[in-house]
């Protein structure tokens, strides 16, 4: 009997480990199975496609300001070693040339590439897996048909083995990533179902503004989740909350802020730096007029979320700079820094300059976690290029010319300043940033599509 048992047990295991592999292996079908694609594609299907990809922001990760366009190399740091971006021109040997739409499909929408390894989820494809048939369709015409063929072999990742292998990824894929294309929410008008389409999907905008589980996988993925968009660090900076908050995300913001921002890169309330830097100069100031009051619209229609703030505390401006006020805060460690570093900038009384230069008074990076707020003070900003025209004002990098305890304590003046509620930035947390990031460049830089 107990032989029996055992036997069982281990038939048991053998068909349970034959059924993992069969479903680790697999291939997922595509809707395009079986379906050519278009050999001659119109002028609207390539102007449509280019469209979708600037609002998938291809460009900035599979490009990098020294190599061909979408050519691949941009390395990309995880938790578990650096991942470099693939090539993903039309070269038959080493980027997309020999895929069919199908296989084009899979890696897009299900992170699974022709030969059938998965893809690792720093390709949003989890976002992407909401884009709809059409622009699956255009986007792969646009890259067939218009991208220049760039030989160029794949840059293998840093990951040690066993982290580096590939099958395990199939189980996150069906744990954390939809399988379904975005629908429409019939409660809601046109415009609001626009910006949804945009914002969970192509826009993926939930790789960075989304907090991480566990597993690395984003806590929301669509607007019935709090945690959507709620604000997450990621990568050295902090990705505020794009929600309802009333002090670390938009509440104070218009719709109309909010598409000045994606159009001009700044409006009354900051200039995009950091990461967003990267989207502005090659996708968002791309968009539409109709594509950008959709997105904002969406934006505006969602509450607070899971890291908001007590509702008890609504920031309102406080003059630190008044002369009542001014001579017992230059007492405060930072004041001077701030005095002599920042003042000519962002004005005494902390409100800038803006739309040109940002106010730091009532900042959102002010008043969430410090990663951006030392990150941009360290480094500086990368510069905004707008309608193809490069700004004027830049954030200078304060890296060589503050130590760790200047940068923490002008911080946590400005952080406490005007109304401000952010918490005290330690030197230990300048330390950390400063050993491992860089200084942004100060050369424009601007990755072509063509």
């Amino acid at each position: 009997m107990l032989k029996r048992r055992i036997s069982l047990w281990l038939l048991a295991i053998i068909i349970i480990v034959l059924a993992a592999v069969l479903y680790a292996t697999r291939t997922p079908k595509s809707v395009f199975d079986g379906q050519a694609a278009l050999a001659t594609p119109n002028a609207d299907v390539l102007k449509r496609g280019e469209y979708v990809a600037r609002l998938s922001d291809c460009v900035a990760c599979h490009s990098t300001p020294d190599s061909a366009p979408f050519s691949g190399g941009l390395k990309m740091a995880t938790p578990v070693g650096n991942i470099y971006t693939s090539n993903i021109t039309p070269d038959d040997a080493t980027g997309i040339g020999r895929y069919t739409l199908a296989d084009f499909d899979r890696a897009v929408r299900k992170g699974v590439a022709k030969d059938g390894h998965r893809l690792y989820p720093a390709m949003p494809f989890p976002s992407y897996a909401k884009l709809n048939d059409q622009d699956v369709q255009d986007l792969y015409a646009w890259f067939k048909h218009q991208v220049k063929p760039v030989n160029q072999a794949n840059k293998e990742s840093d990951i040690p083995w066993p982290l580096n292998m590939r099958w395990p990824l199939a189980f996150w894929s069906g744990a954390f990533a939809p399988t379904a294309t975005w629908q429409a929410n019939a409660q809601q008008d046109e415009l609001w179902n626009r910006g949804a389409y945009i914002v969970e999907g192509p826009g993926h905008c939930g790789s960075c503004h989304t907090p991480r589980g566990l597993a690395f996988n984003e806590k929301g993925l669509d607007s019935s989740s709090p945690d959507f968009l709620a604000g997450a660090l990621l990568d050295g900076w902090y990705a505020p909350s794009l929600r309802g908050d009333s002090n670390t995300g938009m509440a104070r913001w218009s719709e109309d802020d909010v598409v000045a921002f994606l159009k001009t890169g700044r409006n009354q309330h900051g200039v995009v730096f950091g990461s967003m830097a990267d989207a502005f100069n090659n996708s968002t100031q791309f968009m539409s007029d109709n594509d950008l009051k959709a997105i904002a619209h969406y934006l505006k229609a969602l509450p607070a979320g899971s890291n908001n703030q007590p509702v008890n505390f609504n920031w309102q401006y406080q003059d630190s700079s008044s002369k009542l006020a001014l001579p017992a805060r230059l007492h405060t460690p930072g004041a001077q820094t701030f005095i002599a570093r920042c003042s000519s900038c962002h004005s005494p009384d902390g409100k800038g300059q803006a739309p040109w230069i940002s106010p730091l008074a009532g900042a959102t990076s002010m008043m969430v976690d410090d990663a951006s707020a030392i990150n941009v003070t360290l480094n500086g900003s990368a510069r905004v290029v707008a309608d193809g025209m490069p700004d004027a004002y830049r954030m200078p990098p304060f890296r060589k010319q503050l130590s760790d305890q200047e940068m923490a304590d002008v911080l946590t003046f400005i952080r406490t300043s005007w109304g401000n509620n952010g918490s005290a930035v330690k030197p230990e947390s300048v330390k950390a940033l400063r050993e491992r990031t860089d200084p942004a460049s100060s050369n424009v830089i601007i990755l072509q599509m063509r």
